[in-house]
């Protein structure tokens, strides 16, 4: 099973971007312990982080002969990208939305998502577990489809 691990802006300042909310580990630290429990689990975990929408959109468009499930942390493109909600949506894999802060208990922007509604769940408000947690309910959700 090959599931994209998605990262959108200005989460590579993870680590020292606002810690009080984001936490002290940076994405490469992420990144390695949910490969390494991906590994654990015989799953492929590739990861990709951008700060530019396109190249987002590209990137789920070219997995669709490969991925078969996205965990994605559109960070501000959440609340902004109607593009990358459309690419999810044509690429027809199922995917989990996630966030590191529990994005209904700040600003009100942060309130509003162009993924929810079509994600087949969403894990908010965990910290840096919103990704192991994410991952399990992809993997839950792919192996019940066989």
């Amino acid at each position: 099973m090959n599931i994209l691990l998605i990262n959108g802006p200005n989460l590579n300042l993870l680590g020292t971007r606002e810690p009080e909310i984001y936490g002290n580990k940076t994405l490469s630290d992420i990144e390695k312990e949910l490969t390494k429990v991906a590994q654990e689990k015989s799953i492929h975990l590739e990861c990709f982080q951008s700060n530019h929408e396109g190249e987002i959109v590209d990137k789920i468009q070219n997995s669709v002969k490969s991925i078969q499930g996205i965990l994605i942390n559109a960070g501000a493109f959440t609340h902004t990208s109607i593009s990358i909600r459309d690419a999810l949506i044509g690429s027809k894999i199922p995917f989990v939305e996630l966030h590191i802060s529990n994005i209904f208990s700040r600003e009100e922007f942060r309130k509003d998502s162009y993924l929810t509604d079509k994600a087949i769940g969403i894990i908010s408000g965990f910290g840096i577990s919103s990704y192991s947690l994410a991952l399990d309910g992809i993997i839950e959700h792919l192996s019940s489809k066989d």
